[in-house]
């Protein structure tokens, strides 16, 4: 039986349980499918793969916000009536929620794992106008310190040398809501996993913005936390944010990046940014402005993606916003984005060029390890050395 897993971090998370929950049953043509709806992209791009994989003889056991309303699995007609290109399909599908009973100890025991996906939070409640993952999950929860604390008591034993913290919006972790950024206790869980455990690489999922303070970032300071910080941003135009819903302005962007910059070790930072291109009524002047400070603040991992309206299936609110912009704007953007970050990120990488970094040896591939650095620069080296290695090398 074989996994296929898009996007999302926590997805990844999940499916290694169901994973080897299924493979107990010995299922032969099978497949395990977790699928995504960020996007009426990624919708198609499933109901393509399971049509393929049906069609091919598989019986596919799907789960992923795709089969999910408010949390609970959908009933099986509401999901075909959503669905009809699959419903022809529906003998050959078995629907699954998200997590199952699979104890840790027997998904991770006898299995070389380099790196360890944390969950820590679930679910968001900030309701952004272009987000279908609120009506796809619920609100906002967080898993308790002495939960999380068993979880890595347990893969300190393994061969687990990098976790890595992911939630929906997992910055929010101890708060109430996902829309009180004072409420979060995310330093003091981070201070509680440098002091109780040894696992020698953390790295810290997708950020929330306005959760970043003064107090989170002398915890950032740490040498055990790699210093790769990915924020979800969505644009630096205040007019844009407000119609998004977002929970923060240019200033509070301004003051987490500067914040996050001035962090000193002997490496240079790194600054990753999600960005959503052509969001309805984005003028030239918004596109521009988030241009502008992509520049400005030298985003060094840059994914952006244009607008997608969710007419397909499910919708969200601006999908009904007026000032709709066509395909190909969105498209010329995004391109002027892109080149602009591709730019920024040659100029990184060099940057650290000749520095002597700690490395993961994970994957291979043509005889080769893949390494990462702290930061998050991407290293393919033939030597010998086993993965799971850390070693230091010159970038």
């Amino acid at each position: 039986m074989k996994a296929i897993i898009f996007w999302c971090k926590v997805n990844k998370y999940y499916v290694q349980k169901w994973y080897t929950k299924l493979k107990d049953f010995a299922l032969k043509d099978a497949v395990l499918i977790w699928s995504c709806v960020v996007t009426d992209r990624a919708k198609t791009k499933f109901i393509k793969e399971v049509r393929r994989q049906v069609e091919s003889g598989r019986i596919v056991y799907l789960t992923g916000c795709w089969v999910f309303q408010w949390w609970r699995l959908m009933e099986r007609e509401k999901f075909f009536s959503l669905y009809p290109q699959l419903k022809q399909f529906s003998s050959k599908i078995v629907m699954l929620p998200e997590d199952t009973d699979v104890p840790l100890d027997k998904f991770l025991q006898n299995r070389i794992y380099t790196k360890h996906f944390l969950i820590i939070q679930n679910w968001c409640d900030n309701f952004c106008s272009f987000c279908l993952t609120i009506r796809k999950r619920w609100k906002h929860r967080f898993r308790s310190w002495e939960d999380i604390y068993e979880e890595l008591k347990f893969i300190e034993t393994q061969w687990v040398k990098e976790i890595v913290i992911t939630g929906i919006n997992l910055w929010a972790w101890g708060a109430k809501s996902t829309r009180d950024y004072t409420q979060s206790k995310l330093s003091w869980l981070l201070k509680q996993i440098l002091k109780y455990t040894k696992i020698p690489r953390i790295r810290i999922s997708s950020l929330g913005p306005e959760f970043v303070n003064d107090e989170l970032v002398e915890v950032l300071q740490e040498t055990r936390i790699m210093w790769h910080f990915h924020l979800s941003i969505q644009s630096f135009s205040n007019r844009i944010l407000l119609l998004m819903r977002r929970n923060y302005d240019f200033s509070i962007l301004e003051k987490v990046i500067k914040k996050l910059k001035s962090l000193k070790k002997w490496y240079p930072v790194s600054i990753g940014a999600d960005i959503i291109v052509g969001f309805p009524g984005e003028t030239e002047e918004d596109f521009l402005i988030t241009y502008k400070f992509i520049k400005e603040f030298e985003i060094t991992k840059l994914h952006a993606f244009p607008f997608s309206p969710h007419l397909k299936w499910e919708t969200v609110p601006a999908s009904k916003f007026p000032n709709q912009l066509s395909d190909n704007i969105k498209k010329e953007r995004v391109k002027r984005l892109i080149e602009l970050g591709n730019k920024i990120r040659e100029k990184f990488v060099e940057k650290n060029k000749w520095l002597k970094l700690p490395v993961l040896v994970e994957e291979y591939k043509d005889w080769k390890r893949q390494w990462w650095t702290p930061n998050y620069i991407q290293v393919w080296i033939k030597w010998n050395y086993k993965r799971g290695d850390i070693v230091e090398v010159e970038v």
